[in-house]
């Protein structure tokens, strides 16, 4: 850069030389310069020897002489300007409204003390003296990893280049239900299909834990078809349910924080970025196929910079995993309740006086229609407390309890159809809302 501008002075120089009657505007033609360029250095060779060469150089732009320092009475009044602001200034002033108060000061005035002029000059003194909130320096603190296999989480990815369907599903036409374990990175199952629902989310878990066996902690957000409504239901789904009675500690992320469920999210991306977005699979045969490849290829080929996984595949990086606990061949259908043990839930009492709780229906007092109660889950006798302004009500046995331990084939049919009657209730739901 400096050598082109070198050659342009050397040339103008000539300009002058040959042309001394040529206009600014001339001058600018011949070089391709600005017209303050031009006249910037006609001035400058003009008033330089013909055969000066140190003129045709560039003039540095820093200080010749530092700036004059601030005086303490200047800082003190800025000081003070913004912890006391002058005129009933019903605000905090910045650097621009001091500036204003400063050069009126007639104080300062009379004591010929030099003013800064600059906003960020005042910056730097309010800066210097604490006046500028800054947020603390946050301290990165990496998430502690469970042991390998231990904590799960999934989520649903959808596979957005399947076409909607003119005479069904619309939107999310096929998603995929991913698996990742938290402890590895290791993406423990990808499952694609077109109609999840509650009912067959439990068949795809059922799946998972056939063939890896049970975790001890699943986390995932609260999508309908794991907590049982679209609002996010408060009492435990009839997925939750069968999670509870399997052991497992069953994590429902807040509403709004994905980062809970980072990993299966974070897997998520590359997922999306690096398989559904190149291949652009159109049906779900295309994509279970393409899914199951790169699922493949995630565990067992492209380097993964997880702290666990040392730039290494998440199966090079773990080559050999625990073995987990298979499926259990009984199961208590019952056991749910220790988890909801004391839990309070708020229910309105309905024009004829009950009150709904999961898919059941609770009588409670016709006199109280309208107004709300406060349901107490009692675990050690089974039943329902039922309060009123802090006053007991009524006591109600909880229905739907089996109270004997049941085969696992036999459990898992019984919570296939509470989850079926799950996602007829949100249906209903749903349909309601929309009519509103």
């Amino acid at each position: 850069m400096e050598e082109q501008c070198y050659a342009d002075r050397t040339y103008l120089r000539q300009l002058l030389q040959e042309h001394p009657q040529w206009t600014v505007h001339q001058l600018m033609d011949a070089t391709g310069r600005s017209r303050s360029w031009v006249k910037k250095w006609r001035k400058r060779l003009r008033d330089a020897s013909p055969d000066d060469e140190m003129v045709l150089h560039g003039q540095s732009r820093a200080r010749r002489h530092p700036p004059e320092p601030i005086h303490p009475q200047v800082v003190e009044r800025i000081l003070e300007i913004r912890d006391h602001p002058p005129d009933h200034l019903q605000r905090i002033p910045g650097p621009k409204a001091i500036l204003y108060y400063l050069h009126r000061d007639e104080t300062l005035q009379a004591s010929g003390r030099h003013v800064p002029t600059s906003t960020s000059t005042i910056w730097r003194i309010l800066d210097a003296h604490g006046r500028i909130a800054r947020e603390p320096t946050r301290e990165h603190v990496p998430v502690e990893r469970p042991a390998p296999m231990r904590s799960w989480q999934m989520d649903f990815k959808d596979v957005s280049s399947v076409p909607a369907d003119p005479e069904g599903k619309q939107q999310h036409v096929v998603e995929t239900l991913n698996v990742v374990d938290v402890g590895t990175s290791i993406v423990v199952e990808a499952v694609v299909r077109d109609d999840f629902t509650n009912e067959t989310v439990l068949w795809a878990l059922t799946h998972t834990f056939l063939n890896h066996g049970l975790p001890e902690r699943l986390t995932f957000d609260r999508d309908p078809r794991f907590v049982g409504s679209w609002s996010g239901r408060d009492f435990p789904s009839a997925v939750m349910r069968f999670l509870l009675c399997l052991g497992l500690d069953a994590q429902v992320c807040p509403a709004q924080r994905p980062d809970r469920n980072a990993f299966v999210e974070r897997y998520h991306r590359s997922y999306g970025e690096e398989c559904l977005a190149v291949e652009r699979p159109q049906d779900q045969a295309r994509a279970d196929e393409v899914t199951q490849r790169y699922r493949q290829h995630f565990n067992w080929e492209r380097p993964n910079q997880a702290l666990t996984c040392h730039n290494q595949p998440p199966r090079v990086a773990f080559p050999t995993l625990p073995q987990l606990p298979p499926l259990p061949e009984s199961v208590d259908p019952d056991r749910w309740l220790t988890a909801v043990d004391g839990r309070r839930y708020r229910r309105r009492i309905t024009c004829r006086g009950s009150i709904r709780l999961d898919n059941r229906s609770y009588y409670v007092k016709q006199a109280l229609a309208g107004q709300y109660v406060t349901v107490r889950v009692d675990a050690a006798q089974r039943q329902l407390v039922i309060e009123h302004n802090k006053r007991l009500i009524k006591q109600i046995p909880i229905k739907g309890l089996y109270r004997e331990t049941l085969s696992f084939e036999t459990y898992f049919d019984a919570i296939r159809e509470e989850a079926r009657l799950d996602w007829r209730r949100m249906l209903h739901e749903r349909q309601r809302r929309v009519a509103m």
